[in-house]
């Protein structure tokens, strides 16, 4: 094999899980904005290409949100499996954190969706 151990394996999952995860947060804020031009584009102009347009993306949007949501939850799931002695020793310290960035991304999200 590579002569990798279970730690250098538990890393580069993590980091392809991360590295998974973050395009679809990154991906909805953005797409949120753009629908939001959309929808004030198409009230000012009435035009109904910025509607089809606005639901088109809409259902991007929900997708990538579904995603984004599922990719997370596999994530928080690594740090009981892979980093187990990790979370025991820092739990106090990264508990609340992964909390607050569960909660704020979720409802910041979330308030993008209607």
């Amino acid at each position: 094999m590579l002569g990798l151990d279970a730690l250098e394996l538990a890393r580069i999952q993590f980091a392809f899980t991360v590295s998974f995860h973050i395009l679809f947060p990154a991906i909805t804020i953005g797409l949120a904005s753009y629908l939001a031009v959309l929808e004030g584009l198409w009230l000012k102009t009435q035009d109904d290409t910025y509607r089809q347009l606005y639901h088109f993306w809409s259902k991007i949007f929900a997708v990538n949100f579904g995603m984004g949501v599922v990719s997370g939850l596999v994530m928080a799931y690594q740090f009981g499996t892979n980093w187990s002695f990790f979370s025991e020793f820092a739990g106090n310290i990264t508990g609340p954190l992964l909390t607050y960035e569960v909660l704020t991304a979720f409802f910041l999200e979330a308030g993008f969706w209607g």
